[in-house]
C-alpha cells in the first residue's frame, strides 16, 4: 500500500509567493498603488485577475512571463526531494494543492524537470485568452467558513482521497506539506497516522502551536517542523526505506 505526499507550492516547494513573483515582469518591477489598493483582503483570486490584465495591458505577452515565473527559487533541497520522489513512485502517490495556478505551477516545475514527481496539481485553472492575457479561474466553491472562497484544501484532499478509494487506491499515510494558514484547514481532517510537516517561521507554525496550546489533543497527526527540503527528505528516507 502507498502514501500520499501531499505539497503546498508557494513557501513550500518554492521559496516565494508565485503570484507576488509575476509583477517582476512589469516595467517597474511593481504595481502602482491604485492597482495595489484594489485588494480587498478577501478575494484574492479576483485581485490577482485585476493584476494579470494590468500586465497584459502593459504589452508583456506569454514568453516574458514565463521566463520571469522559471526564475523563482526553489526552497533550499527541493529540487533533490522532488528527484528522489520520482525515483520511488512505486511508494508513493504525490500531489500539489496551492492557491496559485495551473500555468505557474506547470512553467516552474518543468524547468527543473521535476513535473514527473506529481501524479496530480491541483491548483486554480488558467489559461492565456487570444488576446494573450492569462486568465484564472476558482478552482471550486465550497461552505467552508475557515477557507478563502474559491479553495478549501481539506475539501480537495479529501475528494482526491474519495476518488482513489473508488478505484481501489487506498494510503497506509498521508505526509501533508505546507506553510501557509490555508493549511491549517487540511491538516486538522488528518489522521494520528500521518504527518503534518510545518514550515518554521511560517504562519502556519503559529497556528498550530496556538492549537496544541489549546487542546493537544485537537492536532492528531504528527508534528514535523522543517526548514529546508534536504530535512523532508532525511524522513522521507528513513520512512520508505
Amino acid at each position: 500500500m502507498k502514501s500520499l505526499l501531499v505539497f503546498d507550492f508557494d513557501h513550500t516547494i518554492v521559496d516565494g509567493n508565485s503570484d507576488t513573483w509575476v509583477v517582476r515582469c512589469t516595467p517597474k518591477k511593481k504595481l502602482p498603488d491604485w492597482l495595489r489598493k484594489k485588494y480587498d483582503g478577501k478575494h484574492w483570486n479576483e485581485y490577482m485577475q485585476s493584476v494579470l490584465s494590468y500586465i497584459g495591458d502593459q504589452g508583456i505577452k506569454e514568453p516574458e512571463i514565463k521566463q520571469v515565473m522559471e526564475s523563482i527559487p526553489y526552497c533550499s533541497g527541493m529540487v533533490d526531494l522532488l528527484k528522489f520522489i520520482c525515483q520511488n513512485k512505486d511508494k508513493v502517490d504525490c500531489l500539489i494543492i496551492s492557491d496559485s495556478n495551473t500555468v505557474f505551477v506547470n512553467w516552474i516545475l518543468e524547468f527543473t524537470n521535476t513535473r514527473l514527481a506529481f501524479d496530480s496539481i491541483l491548483t486554480n485553472p488558467a489559461t492565456f485568452d487570444e488576446q494573450g492575457y492569462l486568465r484564472i479561474k476558482n478552482f471550486h466553491s465550497h461552505c467552508c467558513p475557515q477557507c478563502p472562497d474559491n479553495l478549501c484544501k481539506r475539501k480537495v484532499l479529501n475528494e482526491f482521497i474519495a476518488a482513489q478509494q473508488k478505484v481501489g487506491v487506498q494510503y497506509k499515510k498521508i505526509i501533508y506539506t505546507g506553510d501557509g494558514a490555508n493549511d491549517l484547514c487540511p491538516i486538522e481532517s488528518l489522521e494520528e497516522s500521518d504527518v503534518a510537516m510545518v514550515r518554521k517561521g511560517y504562519k502556519l507554525e503559529k497556528l498550530v502551536n496556538e492549537m496544541v496550546e489549546i487542546d493537544s489533543c485537537h492536532m492528531r497527526p504528527f508534528i514535523v517542523i522543517w526548514s529546508s527540503g534536504e530535512e523532508i527528505l532525511s524522513y522521507l528516507k528513513t520512512y520508505l526505506t
